[in-house]
């Protein structure tokens, strides 16, 4: 009886806890979980159909459409307002009138009014232009990895900025096209550190490789640099240390690949010719200095 009467007075206790606005707000809470969920499924949609737009309107060369796309104060992590990236957009189509692009969206993370996206891009172009230096097709392809930020104005999510974390592009023409070579730097340096960009190509038998490797700030209009040719190396690679800027600019570095072959005519004659042209282009984004970090106050003491 004993046990009897001390549950009926635990039940007690806890009726005598028991309020109706708790279960209240417990249902209202639930309510809003449950329209929160359904406004980011919303949103989630909508920035998707948005992507779905923008390859749309690209692959169309529909500049009008695709700058419906993105806010007015539009910047990139290179600086580029939305009016000079459509421009460069633009000049991108009337080079390679035939390019395709692709977009693979890998995450998408929702606050309010604001998302992160973040993406996989592929491009593919054709180049039959002939040029003085060597007659044959080229072939472009192009990937990157990027961060879109977007914002929803009047109910309508547009792209506010974008940053590429990776960005590697390869022309290649005539034998290139069918030589593996790669061109690696780091994709992030602090302003004004040396790194170092590495050129690997499996050479092909009968052919001799001259090669260069050069930087160029991403600035507009581009600025090129002198370029220094060198026959690669028996080891097949070839490297060159760079200073980044301090000037807080990204920058690019290029590649740029000659194969020539010879062809025995006669005992006296032999005949050499260019028969592959490749450019290789990869990012390296430059971390600005940051001038207001006080190390001493901070009492920061560097590894031994």
């Amino acid at each position: 009886m004993k046990k009897v009467f001390l549950s009926l007075i635990l039940c007690a206790a806890f009726c005598a806890n028991y309020v109706e606005p708790a279960y209240a707000g417990t249902v209202k809470n639930f309510k809003l979980r449950i329209e929160q969920n359904r406004d980011e499924k919303d949103s989630v949609k909508a920035i998707k159909d948005l992507f779905d737009l923008q390859t749309q309107y690209v692959n169309k060369y529909d500049i009008e459409k695709l700058a419906e796309l993105y806010t007015d104060n539009y910047v990139d992590n290179d600086g580029y307002t939305r009016d000079v990236y459509l421009k460069l957009v633009k000049d991108t189509w009337e080079t390679y009138p035939d390019i395709t692009y692709k977009t693979d969206i890998k995450s998408i993370k929702i606050n309010g009014d604001y998302a992160v996206v973040e993406t996989f891009e592929t491009a593919y172009a054709t180049d039959t232009e002939e040029s003085d230096t060597i007659s044959a097709s080229g072939e472009l392809y192009a990937t990157s990895t990027c961060v879109y930020y977007l914002k929803k104005v009047n109910k309508k999510w547009l792209i506010s900025s974008e940053h590429v974390l990776e960005e590697q592009s390869t022309l290649k023409f005539g034998d290139a096209r069918f030589v593996k070579m790669e061109l690696n730097a780091p994709s992030l340096i602090g302003a004004g550190e040396e790194y170092t960009a590495e050129l690997k190509i499996d050479l092909p038998e009968n052919h001799i490789v001259i090669a260069s490797i050069n930087k160029e700030r991403i600035v507009q209009p581009v600025k090129k640099d002198t370029e220094v040719f060198k026959r690669l190396p028996s080891e097949q690679i070839l490297e060159r240390v760079f200073k980044a800027n301090s000037d807080n600019i990204n920058e690019y570095a290029v590649a740029s690949v000659g194969l020539t072959k010879s062809e025995k005519i006669d005992d006296d004659y032999v005949k050499v010719y260019m028969n592959g042209l490749a450019f290789i282009i990869t990012r390296v984004n430059v971390v600005p200095k940051n001038n207001f970090v006080d190390i001493e106050a901070l009492d920061v003491k560097k590894a031994e």
